[in-house]
């Protein structure tokens, strides 16, 4: 299991930084090395009671600040394609990646500003799975324009930036 920032889910982008105090960092690292970690473990390591920290790590969820999941490998489940598209709109910016976001394939899916509006990092079956979805982005109203930047290969992905 890995301890996720809850980037999405609702989060509007506001920073919750002040609401995380030095404590409540060295929990979230805990759960970062390990988010099976027992709370009796992460207590006796930062100097805390069990209690105490079932009680920060429920407010840290409930504010949406982290949310405790298991990472999956995609190619382990079948899932052959990942890829990211950059995506250009002339319409609402945040109906079409509410849109966008919906969809099973898209796990990470962003407002940006540059070259792109939106951002959509997708994992898919196959690249006949892949092209179905980009056609599938392509007719949402007011999509423009896409463009596929295929993974070819994960040099580096770490969930551990959330208390730096």
């Amino acid at each position: 299991m890995t301890l996720l920032p809850s980037a999405g889910h609702g989060h509007n982008g506001n920073s919750h930084s002040a609401a995380v105090d030095e404590v409540s960092k060295a929990i979230i690292e805990q759960l970062q090395e390990d988010g099976r970690r027992s709370y009796a473990a992460i207590g006796k390591a930062i100097g805390l009671s069990e209690a105490a920290v079932r009680q920060r790590v429920q407010k840290l969820t409930d504010a949406g600040i982290v949310q405790i999941v298991a990472v999956t490998n995609p190619l382990q489940l079948g899932f052959a394609r990942q890829a990211m598209l950059g995506i250009k709109t002339a319409a609402d910016l945040l109906e079409v990646s509410d849109k966008i976001a919906a969809l099973d394939q898209v796990d990470y899916c962003l407002v940006t500003a540059g070259s792109f509006d939106i951002l959509a990092e997708v994992i898919c079956e196959n690249d006949q799975d892949l092209l179905r979805l980009v056609n599938q982005i392509r007719g949402i109203p007011g999509v423009l324009s896409t463009e596929t930047f295929m993974y070819l290969s994960l040099r580096k992905q770490e969930y551990n930036w959330g208390t730096r």
